[in-house]
């Protein structure tokens, strides 16, 4: 009996790793690669080149589009709900959402604030001005609301939740943080081992959020807020390219250790600190989730 019990939990291990790999080439290979083309024709067309907040937008709807179709499709063979993986629509930009939100507003301004002290950062006023501001303002929060809701149920969704219940959490975050920093390492321009350390540590700590909270609502707030800030507020660099139509006019004249280089924001060793406090917050704040639930 106990034979046969060990037997059947290792076909479901195996069941649900053999669905993870399926939900990975289809995610980050075969279906990107088909869906792209026409995509950055659509992007050519509509003439939303570079760092923009449309082009920005149209590339994370792919991406959106990408994991809630094969969300939706595995979920029926596991008969789950589209939104049983994470991202419960109950929840939607509801209180943790917002606390997120909150957390990556104040910690890219902390960094900023860093940068500014340590002489890594100036600012010479600002960058856009009147209506153009508010416009631009909510293109990028619209954006960045796509980036955030993309990039965490891209990575952290079906995919994290299949390999937790195979491999247990914490091997399934490092796997996903490493792919996660992959994807950046090898795709983005620019980017050193230093960014990489960050990446990871940032990945591991999104994954930790849902493991705390129960959903990725928490990470979709942060995620979002932590990239308009950079985008738009800070306008720092990003892989080489300058967000167009951002906020401040600031220069960062500093050393790349401080202001990240043409990385920007997320590659200053300033973020170091900030995500032990940020690991520190969220294993605080469990009692207080965990009483309200």
């Amino acid at each position: 009996m106990q034979v046969s019990r060990m037997s059947a939990g290792s076909e479901i291990r195996w069941g649900l790793l053999l669905r993870a790999l399926i939900y990975s080439v289809l995610a980050f290979w075969l279906l990107p690669k088909w869906l792209s083309p026409p995509v950055q024709a659509l992007s050519k067309a509509w003439h939303l080149g570079g760092l923009t907040a449309g082009n920005t937008a149209l590339f994370e709807a792919l991406l959106l589009l990408i994991a809630l179709l094969l969300t939706w499709t595995l979920g029926l063979y596991e008969h789950r709900r589209v939104d049983g993986y994470g991202l419960p629509v109950r929840q939607a930009f509801g209180r943790q959402f917002w606390e997120g939100f909150a957390l990556g507003v104040i910690g890219a301004g902390a960094v900023a604030v860093g940068m500014l002290l340590l002489g890594g950062m100036q600012i010479h006023g600002l960058a856009i001005h009147g209506a153009a501001l508010l416009w631009a303002a909510l293109a990028w929060l619209g954006s960045n609301l796509l980036v955030g809701l993309a990039e965490e149920y891209w990575f952290r969704g079906y995919l994290m939740q299949t390999l937790w219940k195979a491999v247990g959490f914490w091997p399934a975050a490092a796997l996903i943080a490493l792919w996660f920093a992959a994807a950046h390492y090898f795709f983005k321009a620019g980017e050193n081992v230093w960014d990489v350390i960050t990446l990871v540590s940032v990945s591991i700590w999104l994954c930790y959020t849902l493991r705390q909270t129960g959903s990725l609502w928490l990470a979709v707030g942060w995620h979002a807020a932590f990239d308009f800030m950079q985008f738009f507020v800070i306008g720092t660099p990003n892989g080489g390219a300058i967000p167009a139509r951002h906020l401040l006019d600031a220069t960062f004249p500093g050393p790349r250790w401080l202001t990240g280089g043409v990385l920007g924001t997320e590659a200053s060793f300033l973020m170091y600190p900030l995500i032990a406090l940020m690991f520190l917050y969220v294993w605080r704040r469990k009692f207080a989730w965990t009483a309200d639930a």
